[in-house]
């Protein structure tokens, strides 16, 4: 019986069908894609454990070598506040960049994002926040002819 002939792609190589393209997106869609995801999650967004050697690291830096033990209850509130200030940190900085009709978020929006909401907002060597104005009592659209007197 005569020999099949080899195929250029290699002796006895199987016919593999052709991979199907990866499909390709639109700028900013896999971005939205993303958002969205992140959006209708509710776990966390960093690792539990490289947190907790960060907070315990941080920790042993201010009470000058004493370990303290750290339960796993105020771990996760320290992550979830953590967390929390720095989606609404880039948020901040975020509208910042759009601001300066920009969609590119750069260092200095972080910075003019801190600055802006002083102490609190995580800029340590700002100003001290201000007192809120003083503001008036909202004018009543019927005022009581009376009133110290009881109805």
């Amino acid at each position: 019986m005569p020999r099949p002939k080899p195929t250029s792609e290699g002796a006895g190589a199987p016919q593999r069908p052709p991979r199907p393209r990866a499909r390709r997106h639109r700028p900013g869609q896999r971005a939205l894609q993303e958002i969205c995801k992140y959006q209708s999650s509710t776990r966390m967004l960093l690792c539990p454990s490289p947190f907790a050697r960060m907070v315990q690291e941080i920790c042993l830096l201010f009470t000058r070598g004493v370990d303290h033990c750290w339960q796993s209850m105020a771990l996760l509130a320290l992550q979830e506040a953590a967390e929390a200030f720095m989606v609404w940190l880039l948020e901040d900085a975020y509208l910042c960049s759009l601001h300066a009709r920009r969609v590119t978020l750069i260092p200095k929006d972080l910075q003019l994002a801190r600055h802006l909401r002083g102490p609190e907002g995580g800029h340590l060597n700002g100003d001290p926040p201000r007192a809120p104005a003083q503001t008036q009592p909202p004018r009543l659209l019927y005022q009581d002819p009376h009133p110290g007197a009881l109805s």
